[in-house]
């Protein structure tokens, strides 16, 4: 069940823009940042790895845990004593690195007032209320359990519907016959609805009744057998599975209305672009276009 189809697109490119939207920021204050280490008298607290693993991203190489530990904790010494000595070298008195703390400055201001609006807005009360609507939209789906076994030609599916009809057991068949991925589980596939299969496979499936096992179906991946085990309607998620789903909605919502909002009020002017029309649409990307 999914909770975040209906977002405005054009809101939410907004609020991509900040890296860390709803994750707590480490607070200097709490006794839970402790001092990790020092560089020329600057300290370096357990919130500095997590912000510099951030930053770095992907271009950190794989390593173990403490590896990992020492090499965030040089890269910000080294961030430290290198900025220590632009300092000395005055170059924070350069536009172009005024331009750029200006930029960070704004980013960070935006990011904390977005994870502010999305905290506040993560209440029980909202949450259950979206909740309560997304079950009653949610139709009710079949599953089945179903188990199958995979092989390359008819004959071989024919052969092994045969020994069923002996009374060969279907999971041990499955495992010595079948080239699925899953022979060794006796062929289980689980509970799956209509939708998440290939047609040739779902319509025999869902037409078996439990116990029944299929005539051999041919599909793009080989020749199927298939026996039925279970079939039900899909189980509707609990609040509780789906509680972080429902946080992230009720947050990015709460975010993204605040953008639009401000955006409303906002002056903003295109300077790139000749003077047109007065039309408040075209300074706001979130307004709807006119037919």
């Amino acid at each position: 069940m999914s909770f975040t189809r209906s977002f405005d697109a054009r809101l939410l490119s907004a609020v991509a823009v900040a890296v860390f939207l709803i994750a707590p920021v480490g607070s200097r204050a709490q006794e839970s940042d402790p001092v990790v280490a020092r560089a020329n008298g600057v300290d370096i607290r357990q919130s500095d790895l997590k912000m510099a693993e951030d930053d770095i991203g992907t271009a950190m190489p794989q390593m173990g845990p403490d590896q990992k530990r020492d090499y965030l904790i040089t890269y910000l010494a080294d961030v430290i004593i290198l900025a220590q000595a632009a300092d000395q070298q005055q170059l924070a008195n350069r536009n172009e690195v005024k331009h750029r703390i200006e930029f960070e400055r704004h980013k960070a201001l935006m990011e904390a007032l977005l994870q502010d609006a999305g905290k506040a807005a993560m209440t029980d009360d909202a949450m259950h209320k979206i909740y309560d609507e997304a079950i009653k939209q949610t139709p009710n789906e079949e599953e089945v359990h179903a188990r199958h076994i995979l092989v390359a030609t008819e004959g071989e599916a024919k052969d092994i519907e045969a020994q069923l009809k002996k009374g060969a057991d279907f999971a041990t068949l499955a495992k010595e016959k079948s080239k699925d991925p899953g022979a060794a589980e006796g062929g289980d596939l689980g509970y799956f609805t209509k939708e998440q299969m290939v047609p040739e496979f779902a319509e025999a499936a869902f037409k078996l009744e439990k116990g029944q096992t299929s005539d051999p179906v041919k599909t793009q991946f080989g020749w199927h057998v298939i026996k039925i085990e279970d079939k039900r309607i899909k189980p509707t998620p609990t609040f509780d599975q789906v509680r972080g789903q429902l946080q992230n909605y009720v947050a990015r919502r709460a975010q993204a209305e605040l953008v639009d909002n401000l955006r409303k009020s906002a002056t903003i002017e295109r300077l790139d672009q000749p003077a047109g029309p007065s039309d408040s649409s075209a300074l706001n990307p979130a307004a709807p276009s006119k037919k």
